[in-house]
């Protein structure tokens, strides 16, 4: 514990020294760490969403057209019951409409209650076998009198699966460009601070330390800059993850019925991956810088 405690002590003591160089270092990492933090909660967002839709692919929503007679609801519900590849047909009042949205909704179901009227359609659901019989159903169904829309997610779904593959793979790019440049910041941090203690590093080495003793403080003065950035980029993740939110969220509830995920969920996920990414750099930038001067 006592060496763990100089070499620490060692670390900070090189840092107060070159305040700008680990000043600058802590801001690539930082900035790095913030855009991958925003893929990340982007990336996670737009699963939730594809993933909540996908549990519906079997499913398209019939509206009947509005002030229609009980008569042509039953037309309509005999006409889709014939249809090839369906497995069965549920009738959905608005009331019991209103009803499901208040609970998708959550603590903000209150907000449906003050409106003069229910503007929610009678509907049919329709549960199907595959994929095939969805389109053709969801194709067929507007001919049927007395269907005013037709609610297939089979193209959203497609579309969000391709936005998050999008995002996914953006985001392994920038990581990968971003660590990268990260590494080489800190290298040459570390680089400067060994070429200002050069003559102490020969010093030490003359009267026998070993190359760890030597590389230590370099060493945890990366994973301090590591840390440092972890925590600072975590807060501004969190930060403007819930300013979005609370610009936007209620909408996405509204328009998807689906929530986005809460900002204190993914912070802890967050700091472990940012403290695993922030040390890595770290370790890695000073063990490059500090190798040449040890000759191993």
């Amino acid at each position: 514990m006592s060496r763990v405690g100089y070499n620490v002590k060692q670390a900070f003591s090189q840092m107060g020294r070159n305040k700008g160089m680990y000043f600058t270092s802590v801001l690539a990492i930082t900035a790095m760490m913030l855009i991958l933090g925003l893929f990340f909660v982007a990336f996670m967002n737009v699963n939730l969403f594809a993933s909540s839709i996908e549990k519906d692919y079997n499913v398209i929503q019939i509206y009947i057209e509005d002030g229609g007679s009980q008569e042509v609801i039953d037309s309509v519900g005999a006409e889709l019951r014939k249809t090839k590849g369906v497995e069965k047909v549920e009738f959905v009042s608005k009331a019991d409409a209103m009803e499901s949205l208040k609970k998708k909704w959550g603590d903000n179901g209150y907000l449906l209650e003050n409106l003069p009227e229910n503007p929610l359609p009678d509907s049919y659901m329709v549960y199907v076998s595959d994929k095939d019989s969805a389109n053709s159903v969801a194709a067929a169904a507007p001919a049927i009198k007395g269907v005013n829309d037709v609610v297939y997610y089979r193209d959203t779904i497609e579309k969000l699966a391709q936005v998050s593959h999008f995002i996914e793979i953006g985001s392994l790019v920038a990581m990968a460009f971003l660590v990268i440049v990260s590494i080489i910041i800190v290298a040459n941090t570390i680089k400067l601070t060994v070429f200002n203690r050069e003559k102490e590093i020969s010093i030490m080495k003359y009267l026998g330390a070993t190359n760890w003793f030597v590389r230590a403080p370099f060493i945890w003065g990366g994973i301090i800059v590591g840390v440092i950035s972890s925590v600072i980029a975590t807060g501004l993740t969190y930060f403007i993850y819930t300013k979005i939110v609370g610009i936007i969220g209620s909408d996405i509830m509204r328009i998807l019925s689906v929530s986005v995920i809460p900002a204190e969920q993914l912070t802890a996920t967050l700091l472990a991956m940012f403290l695993c990414l922030g040390i890595g750099i770290g370790v890695i930038g000073s063990a490059i810088s500090i190798r040449r001067f040890l000759n191993v």
